[in-house]
């Protein structure tokens, strides 16, 4: 997918909610102030920003969580995966980048809320690594995902 693409889709872990965007989103950008790494679960969150209006729901609905009085956050209440960010009397709506269907077809070119940023994160894309079916432990049944797929279905 590349940033001219038409047809942006995203969801929930689980398949319950799936959405379609109308256009690419406006900005990329990760958030580390310490609401967003709360409704994260993580040290940051990351949201492709859109308008209300260009999101199109094609299965299920989030759930609302009103995190402050300005802004709420969208989930799925089947699986708790991470939606949306919106400032809804402005109009602002993003969905959490790692949503969509392809989660690195956009670069983040913003950080916001720096102040929650850890010390150590410049060297958190050095750590060594290792590939999710390299660390499946011996002796487990077969691993076999219960995650729906990165496309409609």
């Amino acid at each position: 997918m590349s940033a001219t693409s038409t047809i942006l889709t995203g969801g929930c872990q689980c398949g319950a909610v799936r959405y379609r965007l109308k256009t690419p989103p406006r900005e990329v950008s990760v958030c580390f102030c310490r609401m967003c790494q709360k409704a994260a679960g993580s040290y940051f969150g990351a949201f492709a920003s859109s308008r209300i209006g260009e999101v199109e729901w094609t299965r299920g609905r989030p759930a609302i969580f009103n995190s402050s009085e300005v802004a709420e956050r969208g989930f799925c209440r089947d699986c708790g995966t991470p939606l949306t960010f919106s400032y809804p009397s402005l109009g602002s709506f993003s969905v959490s980048a790692g949503s969509l269907d392809d989660a690195a077809a956009f670069q983040p070119s913003q950080a916001y809320g720096v102040e929650g940023r850890p010390a150590w994160f410049d060297e958190f894309c050095r750590l060594e690594g290792s590939r999710t079916e390299d660390d499946i432990a011996p002796g487990l049944p077969e691993f076999r995902s219960r995650q729906h797929p990165d496309h409609d279905t």
